[in-house]
């Protein structure tokens, strides 16, 4: 990937803090819904209620499409991310807390909120009902929305199964080793 690429990827992940992402539904519909993120790159994850409809569509089926954009008052002014992707509920108690932390530093203001589990304790799947899940999502391809450079323009950029390895190989050490 170009490096004038990744810098305005990265830096539009940094740049929000909700994304629409859509799942699949049982009846075929997609379900599209509105939900805070942290990235680790680019990682995406977010925090979701056990006793969602989201959940239970990601374990159905674990392909999304993700929307991050804010409003532009010129339409040359549009910049954003759609991507496609895939969901997995984090299992791995060190990256959990690691994700923790990291929602923390981005969200200070949910400090005064209940600590989310996996905080305080382990985490075992499946989780209860009305607990909290923590969702990773890998992209497989993201499509760069820059209308500066002419309406409707976008770049794709695709990922592997390698890239995806090799990005989670060089985080685990700040999951605690584990």
């Amino acid at each position: 990937m170009n490096t004038r690429l990744k810098t305005l990827v990265l830096r539009l992940l940094e740049q929000h803090r909700v994304m629409a992402i859509a799942t699949n539904r049982p009846d075929g519909w997609p379900h599209a819904t509105m939900v805070g993120y942290v990235n680790d790159g680019f990682l995406l994850y977010s925090f979701i209620a056990g006793n969602s409809q989201k959940y239970t569509n990601v374990l159905r089926d674990p392909r999304v499409s993700i929307a991050i954009a804010s409003d532009a008052t010129e339409p040359l002014e549009i910049t954003g991310l759609s991507l496609a992707g895939k969901a997995c509920v984090v299992t791995d108690p060190g990256e959990f807390e690691y994700v923790s932390r990291l929602r923390s530093r981005r969200y200070p203001e949910y400090a005064a909120l209940p600590p989310v589990l996996g905080e305080t304790q382990r985490i075992s799947p499946p989780p209860a009902a009305d607990s909290i899940v923590l969702l990773r999502i890998t992209s497989e391809i993201i499509s760069v929305l820059d209308y500066s450079k002419g309406f409707g323009h976008s770049d794709l950029i695709t990922f592997s199964d390698r890239d995806l390895d090799l990005h989670l190989e060089s985080r685990r050490h700040l999951w605690g080793g584990r």
